[in-house]
Order: C-alpha cells, then sequence, then structure tokens
C-alpha cells in the first residue's frame, strides 16, 4: 500500500466517521421544545404558587379574625393578580432571551 492510497482512505473514514456523528447528534428543534416546555411549566408553577399563597393567607387571616369568606376571597384573587403580573414578566424574560 502507497502512500497517496493510505491517505485516501484516512481521509474516506474520516468522512464517514463526520457523517455518522452528525447523523446522532442531538437536533436543535427538539431542545428547543424541552425548553420551551420548561418555560411553559415554570409560567404554570409561578400563577398556582401566587393563588395558592394569596389563598393561604387570606384562610389565616380568617380564621384568625374569624371572618370566613372576606379575607379568603380578597387574597385569592390579589394571589391570582401577583401570579399573573410574575407570569407578565416571565414571559417578557423570555422573548427578551429569544430577541438576543
Amino acid at each position: 500500500m502507497t502512500d497517496p492510497e493510505q491517505s485516501e482512505r484516512m481521509s474516506q473514514l474520516e468522512k464517514r466517521i463526520e457523517e455518522l456523528k452528525a447523523k446522532d447528534a442531538p437536533k436543535a428543534h427538539q431542545e428547543e421544545h424541552y425548553s420551551q416546555a420548561q418555560h411553559a411549566w415554570r409560567m404554570v408553577i409561578e400563577l398556582v404558587a401566587g393563588l395558592l399563597i394569596g389563598f393561604g393567607m387570606g384562610y389565616g387571616l380568617d380564621v384568625l379574625f374569624g371572618t370566613m369568606p372576606i379575607f379568603l376571597v380578597l387574597f385569592t384573587f390579589l394571589g391570582l393578580a401577583a401570579g399573573v403580573k410574575v407570569m407578565i414578566a416571565s414571559a417578557a424574560e423570555i422573548q427578551k432571551g429569544k430577541e438576543e
């Protein structure tokens, strides 16, 4: 085997290895999909956390003062508003990250 034949075979082998590596490489669309799912779960958790915290505070104040539905309803709505505000801030942060 001469040197030019060996270098030709080596280049063919390297080309085939690169093709196989490219075939097994993860696709960018899948990574983007998982990233979007993570952002969606983050936003859902922020909304639910706001609701639960507001509900808990309202219920606690109602038990403390003996006024059952007043603070519960008020703080549940405040928790919802806070959750929506945080969700909007998260969406703006995600949008800013995509533009860069």
